[in-house]
């Protein structure tokens, strides 16, 4: 049986938060390259070796730039994905942990590449931070496909 359903007029905030984590992964990305450069690790080479990075400052903190880059790449499809369906219902409050998810992303990155923290676990209070809004609209696109299926 079809569904029909109206985009609520506020959808843009979603569209507009979806949009702006493409920004995020360009901005990890250049961030990545400027340690890579620092590092003097050559493309294609994904990562420092580990004896390199546990002498070299410039080459963990590279290793810890490209993990932050990689593990927001393994993350943003989930995210988009759970954003665009949660904001058909909740498109202000879809928006808003999005935005709380792109913020969140950022203190990850920058804790994981913090040279006074070992290990990259600066990164913690970012994870604390983005795990929630990532789960909170995993659980609206629920309600939304949950809400589909029972109307």
């Amino acid at each position: 049986m079809p569904f029909t359903f109206t985009v609520p007029n506020e959808y843009g905030y979603v569209i507009l938060t979806a949009t702006a984590t493409t920004y995020l992964a360009q901005w990890h990305a250049g961030w990545t390259s400027y340690y890579r450069r620092a590092a003097g690790v050559k493309h294609p080479i994904p990562y420092a070796s580990a004896s390199e990075a546990s002498t070299n400052q410039a080459a963990y903190l590279f290793n810890c730039a490209q993990r932050a880059h990689a593990n927001y790449l393994e993350n943003q499809p989930s995210l988009l994905a759970t954003l665009m369906v949660a904001g058909l219902k909740y498109p202000l409050l879809a928006s808003a942990m999005g935005a709380a998810w792109g913020v969140a992303r950022l203190v990850y990155a920058f804790g994981y590449v913090s040279p006074t923290q070992k290990f990259g676990s600066g990164r913690y209070p970012g994870l604390a931070l983005f795990v929630f809004p990532q789960i909170a609209l995993g659980i609206m696109s629920g309600f939304v496909g949950w809400n589909m299926l029972m109307a």
